[in-house]
């Protein structure tokens, strides 16, 4: 027998990560680790496990069956087996009900949980993520009839009671354009609400709830009309005939979520408020599922350059090891610290979200969370896509081989860019937080106090530079408003690795006192690739280029 490579090996996913272990001995209370300890501890078991039942059986996709043999409509969709096991993991290991806690660390115990779990879930954290915002949004609503039926099952720590929810918005007319949709809320003679109408994405249609916008017969057009709505899916074990399974999307990635078309038929639903203003009803809902996205985002890219790292310790060319290479070692320290930027602003603003719902947080704080929100999903998403494609080379040839596992970590990282609000979306949402009241200046004095705890001149001058050049640019009496929006991508990511970078000072700065200078490397380097992504590209080269 030739030359066989050693494949690479997953480390734990929570003992071996020091950013982790980090952040949470720098914030959290310890009379409430052993239990987060626990749980980490056995997800990271759970993620190590799939890892390797995965490279030993061939992947698969879940299955709708319409039809049973007799021609009855039935709607079955098969699930994988990491899907089957998702709620016995969420209610176990209290992935959901660990965020609704009353204390100010809640959202950061939940999220810690998420981030472990994530990629070993096969994306069941994305309904996880709905459900999560379906909580969230009801809680908001005050509508106490809802909060008390659903609100328990969605939170819960028993598997025989625990519920998924959906979030049903997306039509064909339009994605983001909400003011497109099509679905029809009409009252029977009982004055029972129900829904008529197609949903062209619905990642939860497996659960047994949703929230869906519809308008109600006979509003005006706009998206101000629309109404939010309480769905429930299921008659005890059957699907209620009034929802229709069309099929299954074959997407790029994230092949074992089942993302459906669905047809509504009279399906029965209640009015979670007014009978307008649906979409802000569904704002709550978007702070939770951003963060969600941004967590499922660095957990792929902590995962990818786990898998890379262990390889250049086990690939030997040209008599070296990889990580024995100048320039390979090199490109994985610039991943790590791209990495590490990421990790602090997102854990941030889970920690953020927490105190602002605790009313924890200062007035700034809750504030710059309007602001961060979107900065961090958008970025997170972006650079996900980047480092996974820079992992994958890291393999070389057999980075490109399906069995692997590895290009599935590429193909998935795509939805983060994607879901909840593309890039320039997002961008654009980050521009109408501006636009409020001293958002920029409660932004700038949040980043302030976080550098005032680092003590480093070098970071603070060239993080309160790039802010001022950013201030420039938001400057409405001497920027039209077409030029601020085609600009708007590069003064969100500006922003958003401004705060990394404040973030990763105040690490470091904590972590040099225990004697771990890591931080401080990866501050550096991260300084070292720009804070600065601003455009002053005029419209004139725009328009040429797309004649």
């Amino acid at each position: 027998m030739g030359f066989l490579q050693d494949a690479p090996q997953l480390a734990h996913p929570y003992r071996s990560d020091r950013l982790l272990i980090a952040l949470l001995d720098r914030i959290f209370p310890s009379k409430r680790r052993a239990a987060l300890d626990f749980d980490l501890d056995a997800l990271g078991d759970y993620a190590q496990m799939t890892w390797e039942r995965n490279n030993r059986s061939e992947r698969r996709k879940p299955i709708l069956t319409q039809w049973d043999a007799w021609g009855r409509r039935v709607d079955r969709v098969e699930l994988t087996t990491a899907w089957r096991e998702g709620p016995q993991l969420t209610t176990r290991h209290a992935i959901l009900a660990a965020g609704h806690e009353v204390h100010e660390h809640a959202r950061l115990e939940e999220f810690a949980r998420a981030y472990v779990y994530h990629v070993a879930s096969e994306f069941y954290t994305c309904p996880l993520a709905m459900t999560d915002g379906a909580a969230t949004a009801l809680k908001a609503s005050g509508n106490k009839a809802l909060i008390d039926r659903a609100v328990p099952h969605f939170i819960s720590r028993d598997v025989h009671k625990f519920w998924l929810s959906g979030q049903w918005m997306t039509e064909n007319a339009g994605g983001s354009d909400v003011g497109q949709t099509e679905t029809i809320a009409r009252q029977d003679a009982d004055g029972q609400w129900r829904l008529y109408g197609r949903k062209w994405f619905s990642s939860a249609v497996i659960g047994e709830a949703a929230l869906a916008l519809a308008r109600p017969e006979g509003a005006k057009e706009g998206a101000g009309t629309l109404a939010l709505f309480y769905v429930e899916t299921m008659n005890g074990e059957e699907r209620k005939p009034e929802l229709i399974i069309d099929r299954l999307k074959d997407k790029l990635g994230t092949h074992e979520l089942p993302t459906a078309e669905i047809h509504l038929d009279g399906l029965p639903a209640w009015p979670i408020g007014e009978l307008a203003h649906g979409v802000r009803h569904v704002a709550p809902m978007l702070n939770i599922t951003r963060t969600w996205n941004a967590i499922g985002a660095i957990a792929s890219m902590s995962r990818a350059i786990s898998l890379a790292r262990d390889y250049a310790s086990r690939r030997r060319a040209f008599g070296k090891l990889l990580i024995e290479q100048p320039l390979h070692a090199q490109t994985l320290a610039d991943m790590q610290a791209e990495f590490e930027g990421a990790f602090a602003l997102t854990f941030e603003v889970a920690h953020l979200l927490g105190r602002v719902e605790q009313n924890a947080a200062t007035l700034q704080e809750a504030a710059s969370l309007r602001l961060l929100t979107p900065l961090v999903k958008l970025w997170t998403g972006k650079m996900a896509v980047n480092l996974c494609s820079e992992a994958l080379e890291c393999f070389g040839g057999a980075g490109y081989i399906e069995n692997t596992g590895l290009p599935q970590l590429l193909r998935d990282a795509q939805v983060y860019a994607i879901w909840e609000g593309t890039t320039n979306v997002l961008s654009l949402d980050s521009l109408r937080a501006l636009a409020g009241n001293n958002t920029f200046a409660a932004f700038r004095k949040v980043i302030g106090g976080w550098l005032t705890q680092a003590h480093n001149e070098p970071a603070s001058f060239a993080i309160h530079s790039a802010l001022e050049a950013t201030a420039m640019h938001l400057d409405t009496e001497k920027v039209e408003r077409n030029a601020l929006e085609a600009g708007a991508r590069g003064i969100a990511l500006t922003l958003a690795r401004c705060a990394a970078a404040a973030l990763l000072a105040r690490q470091a700065a904590w972590s040099s006192t225990r004697g771990d200078e890591r931080p401080g490397a990866a501050l550096r380097r991260f300084l070292g690739h720009g804070l600065l992504r601003l455009s002053d590209i005029g419209g004139e080269d725009t328009r040429r280029l797309l004649e």
